[in-house]
Parts: structure tokens; sequence; C-alpha cells
């Protein structure tokens, strides 16, 4: 349990990654019937604009919240737009996530839906690149990079795996997917460490259907089972993070590097879990040039 300095500076830290008011795309796409499967789009908006023969990366954002419905892509608009004010062209992406059925108890919601929070993902990154050639053109899908933020850092780096999934996953691909790289952010990366640490309420043993289901469907879903990847991969990753902890992190770096990949691992000091995706915050500018050195 982290004590109370601890606690008072995380609730601090959300409050203030909370603060900032959602930010309107500039334009919205969908990639399917449900609600929940649209993606928002943000143009590239520097003060000083690169010459329009230049277009902008394109940044990939799936958000996090363990993958529960009430924490939807609004939350992580803010980040979005800073990236979009720092040049990049931004594919915000929204998905299938968690609620309380009967059958699985509890009052709260639960996390993520199986299977169709992965089906959604993969759809929308399969639909991304026609959908970006009529709704952002601005944006060079050349070089695109996944981001994602904790429950989001895990479908970052799940989407960059599909080409080493399981034989029979309905979700693999024949080949990597074209990207520049990965950036993931306190990523809920590693299932098994995960789970011992109970981490958000044991949300990956939820995601997977619960303890009946998920020593089965964990080789599908678990990033740190789903390696080497051969895409750049990058963990940032708050010291002081008592949401995600830094061992999740370095669980996924050291089953990485026993795959043979070597995956970077950025620690911040005195950072916790939200900074990462909080404007105001120094460790979001870090996150900032971590995407650009894979993106450009």
């Amino acid at each position: 349990m982290p004590d109370d300095a601890a606690a008072a500076r995380a609730a601090a830290e959300e409050e203030s990654a909370f603060s900032h008011p959602p930010v309107a795309p500039d334009v919205t796409a969908t990639y399917g019937d449900h609600p929940d499967q649209v993606i928002d789009f943000y143009t590239p908006r520097t003060e000083e604009p690169a010459p329009a023969s230049t277009p902008a990366p394109l940044i990939v954002v799936l958000h996090g919240g363990a993958w529960r419905a009430p924490y939807d892509r609004h939350h992580i608009t803010p980040f979005a737009d800073y990236l979009a004010r720092r040049g990049f062209a931004v594919a915000n992406v929204e998905y299938r996530r968690g609620a309380a059925l009967p059958s699985q108890g509890g009052d709260g919601p639960v996390a993520g839906r199986w299977p169709d929070t992965f089906d959604d993902v993969a759809a929308a990154l399969d639909a991304l690149p026609a959908l970006v050639r009529e709704a952002l053109p601005q944006a060079d899908a050349r070089r695109t990079v996944i981001t994602g933020h904790s429950a989001g850092g895990h479908l970052a780096l799940w989407a960059a795996s599909r080409h080493v999934l399981p034989a029979d996953a309905p979700w693999r691909t024949a080949a990597p997917a074209a990207l520049r790289g990965v950036v993931a952010l306190a990523p809920i990366a590693d299932f098994a460490v995960a789970e011992k640490l109970d981490v958000c309420g044991n949300a990956a043993l939820q995601l997977l259907g619960g303890q009946a289901q998920f020593a089965d469907r964990q080789p599908y879903a678990d990033p740190a089972l789903l390696l080497p990847t051969g895409i750049a991969t990058t963990l940032v990753q708050g010291r002081s993070d008592i949401v995600v902890p830094q061992a999740v992190a370095e669980a996924y770096a050291e089953a990485a590097a026993k795959a043979g990949e070597v995956v970077g691992l950025t620690l911040l000091e005195d950072v916790g879990h939200f900074p990462l995706i909080d404007p105001v915050a120094d460790a979001c500018a870090v996150v900032a040039e971590e995407i650009a050195q894979l993106a450009w």
C-alpha cells in the first residue's frame, strides 16, 4: 500500500491531468457501426507551420482507464491537442470498454470486453490508412507512431504485435504493421506481473474474462508473451507511479531482452502515473520528445 504522502501526490497529479477541458477534434470518422467505433483527428497546428510539401508524422493515441467504460477518449484530448500543437497529425482512437454485467457481479464497471476491445483496436488500425487519406491529408502515414497510456499503452504494444499472435488469432496479420515505432506510457505490459500486483483492481484479469479464461486467453493478449515484434519500442514510466508500478514496465523490457529485442525504458524521477499525459507537466514534454525521435 502506498504511504499517505505518495497517495496525496498521486491524487494531485491525477487532478491536474483531468483539470483540462476536452479539446474538440477537427474531424471525426467512424470505423464501425458501434458508437464507440470512432477516431478523432487533430491537424498539426504549430505556430510556424511546416510547408505544405512536408506532411506531418501521424501519432495514433490509445487512451487508458483500465479498459473501463467510465474512461473514454475525451480525457486524453488535451494530450492529443498538445501533440498537434507540436506539429504532429493525431488520431485519437475510441474502442469498446467494459461495463457492469450481472454475470460478473459487483457494482462497478468491469475492465474491457472480450473480444470486442481487441476487435475494435484491430479494426481501427486496419481502417486508419484510408481514413487518414480522407480526413487528415496533412498526415504522412509512412511515419506512424502508436502511443498509449496505461491500458492504452497495453493496447499500443498489442497493436504492434499482431503479426506474432498465435496462428488462430482472428487479429493476426501476415506482416508487421507499417510503424515507425511504439511509445507506451506506463503500460500494463505484463499481465502476470500486473495480476500479482493487483494493478487497477486486477483489470487485466477482468479484461480476459476472469480467472477461468485468463490462462487460455493470455497468449492472445499479453504483450510480454508477444515478442519479439521487430518494431522500435520505447516505454516511458514514472518511478513514483503507484497506479501501474515500475515493475510492470521492467518485466516487459526483461521479456523483450530474453526474446532478443532491445526495448527502450525511460524512467522519470519523481513522476507518477498521470503527468505523462498532462500538457502542463514536464514529463509530457519528455513523452513528446520520445515520440519525435521515432516519428522523424
